[in-house]
């Protein structure tokens, strides 16, 4: 008998084999499960649920301010928000940033532009669009959008950077046209670095937009938020914020990470 027979028959067969790892979602699923039980812990230690409530103090107020159709219209005002600034910004930025790395002679004169707007707070351009275009959803919109565009050009800026001199240069060598050159060699090697650019841009965003509602708007999430916050109900402060999360959970999970995982495929081939 070999060593390797010998430690086959003492573990019952299983030497060589590895365990399949959990499917995504259920491994997912798990780790929310003890966010909330951490939570529920954190809430029972403290005994107090003026000032944490737990998931048992939480989750049933959420039910009742769904079932009365609050929630449904102040969550879809934010979402519409979002969806109109990351829009802008990921359509402005993209083609900054395209433009920036594949021109040095343009990056070297916008560089301290996109320096100085990637280090300007947000709070004083949402301030200062309310101030020069008013407290309306435009200013809203603008300053969301302002906030994430040097960010999205600085991202695909570098995406732009690492494109194949090799590849662009075959291109022009087969006379490919410039729709050809864009979609059968540009934007493949530059989805990866879009989608990651999607993933960060609409985290940030959208936190971004409840400071916007929580200063200038009558309606939205960050508008309950700052409301509630008023009236020192920390319950209903959670209630909209875990909601909004939950959302943004969802789109993260459910069309993000797949077109990330589908931009990246090629590369993993």
């Amino acid at each position: 008998m070999t060593l390797s027979d010998a430690i086959s028959a003492a573990t019952g067969g299983r030497a060589g084999t590895t365990a399949r790892p959990l499917p995504a979602w259920i491994v997912r699923a798990l780790s929310l499960a003890a966010l909330i039980a951490f939570w529920w812990v954190l809430a029972w230690l403290k005994a107090d649920p003026m000032v944490l409530p737990g998931p048992q103090v939480v989750l049933p107020r959420m039910g009742q301010e769904a079932a009365s159709g609050a929630l449904w219209v102040h969550l879809g005002a934010t979402l519409w928000r979002v969806v109109q600034a990351f829009t802008w910004a990921m359509s402005l930025g993209l083609v900054l940033g395209v433009a920036m790395g594949l021109l040095p002679a343009l990056n070297r004169w916008l560089d301290p532009w996109l320096v100085v707007f990637l280090n300007l707070p947000a709070l004083v351009v949402i301030v200062l669009c309310f101030l020069w275009i008013g407290l309306n959803e435009t200013a809203a919109i603008v300053a969301v959008a302002i906030n994430k565009i040097p960010l999205v050009t600085a991202m695909t800026r570098e995406g732009a950077r690492a494109l194949s001199a090799p590849l662009s240069d075959m291109a022009r060598v087969f006379g490919m046209s410039p729709l050809a050159r864009l979609r059968h060699i540009l934007l493949p090697q530059m989805a990866p670095h879009l989608a990651s650019t999607a993933r960060s841009g609409l985290s940030l965003i959208w936190k971004i937009v409840l400071v916007v509602e929580f200063l200038g708007r009558g309606q939205g999430v960050g508008f309950k938020i700052h409301l509630h916050f008023q009236m020192f109900d920390v319950t209903m402060v959670m209630v909209y914020a875990l909601a909004f999360i939950a959302v943004m959970l969802a789109i993260e999970t459910l069309i993000l990470q797949p077109i990330e995982a589908r931009a990246r495929r090629w590369r993993d081939a």
